[in-house]
């Protein structure tokens, strides 16, 4: 198809708290083409995972509220969308993997019941060819003896065998859409390695579109086509990943750029020192009506606490949310 195969604009999600009802997602808005990778990044409780809860219809109820925006696959708004409907488009159509695989697989039910599961719902088939179809599966994510280890349970596989599981599973039914929350998390570098290949041998195979939330700058500069950066609930800023890791026009993503660590061989002493951003994400309770990022920002003007700032055109699809990008044109 032409043009985005899943796309969110203005999405607003509300929770009910102690403290009122509280915003976590902010108008914020992205797209994915099929066969495209789009790298999520920001901040734990930047609203990475909850912008993918809420594409999946699983945003947790009663607390949490979609209030506004739309959540468009291939055109049908998902908002909308019936509870039946979700169960239909959710493990089939869109499909995703979890951060915490142990917590996200049954442990009394062996690996390949849960593989067939997906796959007699949504495909319709007899528990043999759905059996079957989970054998498949392991061997396509490069499980070892997929026919023996598909009667194992998730604790007789390692951390970067069960995320393979996890893998399988989503995409028992072969998904146009793959959201990876987080897949490499607590994983060591090799199996990261691992996985990251794995899902752009599945992309390049199926061309399914993925979205890639991590707080990984190396992560989403090896997968990623495009880059949405987040921040206390807001996109502020997306564009290609070149661009975004070679020119970064906001503030708060040229910070995040420079708190990696400078691997480069040499004396010690003249390695300049680790760089971080100073404070912390501001409880989203307490956000004003300016920029989330004003308080931490070393750039920061009086207007940036008055007004969040529009998304500045800075390269080709490359757009910032930033008030010096306007002081730049006027200068």
């Amino acid at each position: 198809m032409s043009g985005p195969l899943l796309e969110v604009e203005g999405l607003k999600v509300e929770f009910d708290t102690w403290d009122g009802r509280v915003r976590v997602l902010d108008g914020v808005s992205l797209s994915v083409s099929p066969g495209e990778t789009l790298g999520i990044v920001g901040e734990s409780g930047c609203g990475k995972s909850m912008t993918a809860l809420a594409v999946m219809g699983l945003v947790p109820k009663p607390a949490g509220h979609v209030t506004g925006g739309a959540i468009r696959y291939r055109g049908e708004d998902l908002v909308k969308a019936s509870d039946g409907r979700m169960r239909d488009l959710r493990g089939n159509r869109i499909a995703m993997i979890f951060q915490e695989p142990m917590t996200s697989l049954n442990p009394v039910f062996t690996v390949g019941d849960q593989i067939a599961e997906t796959a007699r719902l949504h495909l319709g088939l007899s528990p043999a060819e759905a059996r079957k179809r989970a054998v498949e599966m392991l061997r396509a994510v490069h499980i070892p003896e997929a026919e023996r280890r598909v009667a194992e349970y998730p604790h007789q596989f390692s951390g970067g065998m069960r995320q393979r599981v996890m893998i399988a599973m989503a995409l028992a039914c072969e998904p146009e859409v793959l959201i990876a929350d987080e897949p490499t998390t607590a994983l060591d570098v090799t199996v990261q390695a691992q996985i990251f290949d794995l899902l752009e041998e599945l992309r390049a195979a199926e061309g399914t579109a993925i979205v890639l939330i991590t707080h990984d700058m190396g992560a989403t500069a090896e997968m990623a086509d495009r880059v949405v950066v987040m921040y206390a609930g807001r996109k502020v800023e997306e564009g290609p990943v070149d661009a975004i890791l070679g020119n970064p026009a906001h503030p708060y993503t040229q910070g995040l750029l420079a708190c990696r660590p400078n691997l480069q061989l040499g004396h010690a002493a003249a390695r300049p020192q680790l760089h971080e951003i100073p404070g912390v994400v501001p409880p989203l309770h307490l956000l004003g009506r300016g920029c989330a990022f004003a308080d931490r920002c070393p750039r920061a003007m009086p207007r940036c606490g008055e007004a969040f700032p529009p998304a500045y055109d800075v390269g080709e699809s490359h757009a910032a949310a930033c008030w010096l990008l306007e002081e730049a044109r006027a200068a």
